[in-house]
């Protein structure tokens, strides 16, 4: 069941974005295509949503959204490096005004003493540059990705202002 609140987001997201004339991409890791499932739910979100990845593996982030080998090497996957790539990636690859990524440790194994179970890192790609955000959930797995896909809208709709605001071409 997906959460209502979500939703809520999801549809914010679709109106700033019809508004704005703005289209946007996702870009997964942890939570799985949880983003993406959250836009789809709004009818019309083919109107701005173009589609999504979903990047668990390493060498997927390198070969499908261009993730550089030296960034994983040097970051690893869950990492703001890896974020930020990864929304690069997507918006370069699909052509969206906006692209979100997220990867993180969704849990309940998988973390380690420097990147423990809960961390996740979001950034958006846009006309304007990139943000990203580092955030450290300490629920379980599905409440992580749930967090995590609030947090990527949250970032997604707070981008989607500021592009909105600015003189494009």
């Amino acid at each position: 069941m997906v959460d209502d609140h979500l939703v809520g987001l999801a549809v914010r997201l679709g109106d700033r974005c019809r508004s704005a004339g703005l289209r946007v991409a996702t870009a997964e890791s942890c939570t799985g295509g949880l983003v993406g499932h959250l836009i789809t739910e709004v009818a019309g979100s083919s109107e701005y949503y173009l589609g999504g990845y979903v990047t668990y593996a390493d060498a997927l982030k390198r070969s499908t959204l261009g993730v550089p080998a030296d960034i994983l090497d040097a970051h690893g996957a869950v990492s703001a490096q890896t974020a930020v790539a990864m929304a690069v990636g997507a918006r370069e690859r699909t052509g969206a005004d906006l692209a979100v990524a997220v990867t993180g440790v969704a849990g309940p194994g998988g973390g380690s003493d420097a990147k423990p179970v809960g961390l996740t890192y979001v950034a958006v790609a846009d006309p304007v540059g990139v943000s990203v955000r580092r955030f450290a959930w300490s629920g379980d797995r599905a409440a992580n990705k749930r967090a995590s896909a609030e947090a990527s809208l949250e970032l997604l709709l707070e981008r989607v202002g500021a592009v909105a605001a600015t003189d494009r071409p």
